[in-house]
């Protein structure tokens, strides 16, 4: 058992070594940009990123394996400041990645109202579905995210937009249990009609 261990550390260390001499299997470097742009982008590395953008504009909307550009990580990560540093160098919020996913259904799906609020301010389509048919509000929902929910319902989110399930969001956080958000939906249906008897009455 000894003799096994002795054999990991033996190699691990020849593994170290020849990092350190650069035997790595080279990897073309527009890859390796590639790839770095969207790890930093999800870590909030501001200074780096501009680094890199600087020596290649075309990285602000590059597509990984998966079709997600930079601002899709920093919204699925949370990360606003980074959110913000990209649209204001003309990262284009409105990419779909390879099954449809979006920077809002993202963020939507990780509960970040503040980057829900920036990007409904950049024209994004606020009902975009993915493939599993799920758009911004059926994800927010889903994750029990009020702020979410309600920064969507705001901004004029579609209430009756049904999920490959056939669930509609209020359907689905009754289903869930999500107490909360129905009743966040409840007030917001009670508002539309109201509204549109006000309308009505003016008419």
């Amino acid at each position: 058992m000894e003799h096994r261990g002795e054999e990991i550390g033996i190699n691990h260390a020849t593994t170290l070594t020849n990092r350190q001499r650069g035997n790595e299997i080279t990897v073309r470097p527009a890859t390796l940009d590639s790839l770095s742009v969207h790890q930093l982008a999800a870590q909030g590395e501001i200074a780096r990123v501009e680094q890199l953008l600087a020596k290649d504009v075309s990285l602000l909307n590059s597509e990984d394996e998966r079709g997600f550009t930079p601002l899709m990580w920093a919204a699925a990560f949370g990360e606003i400041t980074m959110v913000e540093f990209l649209l204001e160098k003309g990262a284009d919020p409105t990419v779909l990645a390879r099954e449809r996913e979006s920077a809002l259904s993202l963020a939507s799906a990780g509960g970040f109202a503040d980057i829900i609020s920036i990007l409904l301010k950049h024209k994004v389509d606020i009902d975009s579905y993915d493939w599993n048919g799920g758009t911004p509000l059926l994800y927010a929902v889903r994750g029990n995210h009020g702020r979410c929910v309600e920064a969507l319902l705001g901004g004029g989110a579609d209430l009756t937009f049904e999920a490959d399930s056939g669930y509609s969001p209020m359907a689905l956080a009754i289903a869930l249990g999500h107490k909360k958000v129905q009743k966040l939906i409840e007030d917001h249906i009670l508002k539309l009609l109201k509204q549109r008897q006000r309308e009505t009455v003016d008419e």
